[in-house]
């Protein structure tokens, strides 16, 4: 039966697609709470697939000079830093200052007293008295360098200063692709263990697929128009092989596998992590009844979707497809009718 979120399929892909036969679903699982911004999967995936050398130009944005997954990088690798303390999980908006804004400090020593004036210029969420006297009481010598990383000797409470969030992203191979229900030419096609693949060989470069991506994942190469994406090692799958970028990952972030075991994987890592007091721990991607039909490659996210560049409710772009051409046809029909009533009309 069609799923409510898509143009035609089931949740089984690769049946639906014409395999016989088909093998179990393989997809990636990315743990992002272990990911150290190596960039070796982005290395990996370049070397054995032959994709173009890119991120050389600094971009300004923390360590990730790739800056977004392109069809000259198919694995992303995202810096996202968060001034604030580890483990402070405020509501957003929760603690912003509401009272005129004022600067320097006079605005510290306000803050200082718990008033409801604290000022927005120094950034002091309301309700942190001792950090605005800190600030007020002018410089502090930190001490020399320790021979520990920072919070290591003293627990995580005393860092004050930001957190980094690293998550290695790439194609989600979605249940209910919408770049398959777009393309003419059949150059996007599912394989046999329901990933989705781009045959450069016969893509025309019409970008259908660009656009209809929910995720924003597909890209054009400059220099031959074509489309580019992750293809998940389809040849070293097909040989019993693991994907390049998962066989390289030092920390096992990025793991392989049947797909229904990586979810259960995943949903037994999230419970370790919210009896480790990281409640903030989700998935992103694995539920199959989402706008997607859930995803080939889902993630262990540590904050919302949209702090890593995510969208937050995704859905096949081609699921009101069947409806719009519906109207489009209605609307031309009540046209006709329209042109031959006054035609009609003009002779009589």
């Amino acid at each position: 039966m069609p799923d409510a979120n898509s143009l035609y399929g089931p949740l089984d892909p690769a049946p639906d697609a014409g395999w016989v036969s088909a093998p179990p679903r393989m997809g990636f699982f990315t743990d992002t709470s272990v990911c150290i911004g190596c960039k070796a999967c982005e290395v990996a995936c370049k070397e054995w697939n032959g994709v173009p050398d890119s991120g050389f130009d600094l971009l300004g944005m923390s360590y990730d000079n790739t800056g977004a997954l392109t069809a000259n990088s198919w694995r992303h690798v995202a810096f996202i830093e968060q001034p604030r303390p580890a483990g402070d999980r405020t509501p957003p908006f929760a603690g912003d200052p509401t009272g005129a804004a004022s600067s320097g400090p006079t605005s510290a020593s306000v803050g200082a007293a718990a008033a409801p004036d604290t000022g927005t210029d120094p950034g002091l969420p309301s309700g942190r008295p001792e950090a605005a006297a800190r600030m007020s009481a002018g410089p502090e010598f930190l001490g020399m360098p320790g021979a520990q990383p920072p919070g290591r000797g003293t627990g995580a409470e005393s860092r004050t200063d930001f957190r980094w969030l690293m998550m290695s992203d790439v194609c989600k191979h979605c249940t209910h692709a919408a770049c398959l229900d777009v393309c003419p030419t059949g150059s996007l096609f599912r394989t046999e263990f329901g990933t989705v693949v781009v045959q450069e060989d016969i893509c025309n470069g019409c970008g259908y697929c660009i656009s209809a991506c929910p995720y924003g994942v597909i890209d054009k190469r400059e220099d031959d128009g074509r489309a580019w994406k992750c293809t998940l090692c389809y040849d070293r799958l097909g040989a019993g092989m693991t994907p390049a970028c998962a066989q390289a990952c030092p920390t096992e972030s990025i793991q392989y596998g049947p797909l229904d075991e990586l979810r259960e994987r995943a949903a037994q890592r999230v419970a370790t992590l919210h009896e480790r007091g990281v409640p903030e721990a989700r998935l992103y991607g694995h539920d199959p009844t989402d706008g997607v039909g859930g995803d080939g490659a889902f993630f262990l996210l540590l904050d919302e979707p949209e702090v890593y560049g995510l969208p937050p409710d995704p859905v096949v772009t081609t699921r009101d497809l069947p409806k719009m051409w519906k109207r489009a046809g209605l609307a031309a029909l009540a046209m006709a009718a329209a042109t031959v009533a006054a035609f009609v009309g003009g002779s009589s």
